[in-house]
């Protein structure tokens, strides 16, 4: 049982690392292509990505207790869409060291959105958590003039979906199998992302192999790899577990925002995002702790 959660937890890690270089491609790509054409692409390389596992073995339990596979899939490609074009999008006004602090807020989140999901209880851990966090991004995002970042807020918005996100995956992928209900979720994510794309956005094909080597990554990696990766690294992981690993997201992206794109976050931005951080690990180790003494 250890050996099983200390692979999770390597996995989860490793999602947190890929995310968080991410947002550096994701910046990148927009050079070439608007949002949802680039998520659109994307979450296309993602699925092929995926179909060579499908000729993998399956699980037979979870294949004879498959029947709401679809349905389920589509409610969480429909969530992951409104979180990574609310994400995408606003990348488009704020750093990729900013963007990621602030989707980190969905660690904070996860238990708050609990209590009103579920007959759960919270801990003084998680107010102050959700405390220090909200402090840190009024640092990070909010100007002196009290002026809130568009991108930054956009970006907020996009946190609040990936925590339904998280908190949905952490119970489906006990039922269903990992690589379809991940299959179906970036195919609904990408035609969604597409149909976008059309009506909003102009497709230039010179644009899109500008942008390859980001939509690679973001597509094969970011999409294809590690949300296949968080589906099965949450089997063996509970759902606060598993959001201490990847609130680590921000603290790569920043990292790789400063290192690739030469981001220079203020002394302000940078003593909100300590908050920001302090606040994502009180609010998940504090009741953590607790509960090895129950």
């Amino acid at each position: 049982m250890k050996s099983s959660a200390l692979k999770s937890d390597f996995i989860l890690l490793l999602v947190a690392t890929i995310w968080g270089l991410a947002f550096v491609a994701q910046r990148i790509g927009m050079d070439h292509v608007g949002p949802f054409t680039f998520n659109g692409l994307r979450f296309v390389l993602g699925c092929l990505s995926l179909l060579p596992f499908m000729l993998f073995p399956r699980n037979r339990i979870k294949e004879q207790n498959s029947s709401g596979l679809i349905p389920s899939g589509i409610v969480s490609g429909v969530i992951l869409f409104g979180g990574i074009s609310l994400q995408q999008v606003g990348l488009v006004y704020t750093t990729a060291g900013k963007a990621g602090f602030i989707t980190g807020l969905y660690v904070v989140m996860v238990p708050l959105i609990g209590l009103f999901i579920k007959s759960s209880h919270t801990s003084p851990g998680t107010w102050a958590g959700a405390v220090l966090a909200g402090i840190g991004m009024y640092l990070l995002s909010v100007t002196k003039d009290l002026n809130v970042d568009f991108g930054d807020l956009l970006v907020f918005f996009s946190a609040i979906c990936f925590a339904f996100h998280l908190i949905i995956i952490g119970r489906l992928s006990q039922r269903f199998d990992t690589v379809r209900l991940s299959l179906i979720q970036c195919c609904v994510c990408a035609a969604l992302s597409l149909m976008t794309a059309f009506f909003s956005e102009t497709l230039v094909l010179t644009d899109i192999f500008d942008a390859a080597l980001p939509l690679f990554y973001g597509g094969v990696l970011s999409v294809g790899v590690a949300y296949s990766l968080q589906i099965y690294g949450q089997k063996n992981s509970p759902t606060s577990h598993a959001a201490i690993l990847l609130c680590l997201e921000s603290v790569v992206a920043a990292l790789g925002g400063w290192v690739i794109l030469n981001e220079i976050l203020s002394p302000r931005a940078i003593f909100g995002c300590v908050l920001m951080l302090t606040g994502m690990l009180i609010s998940q180790l504090y009741p953590t702790k607790n509960q090895r003494f129950k």
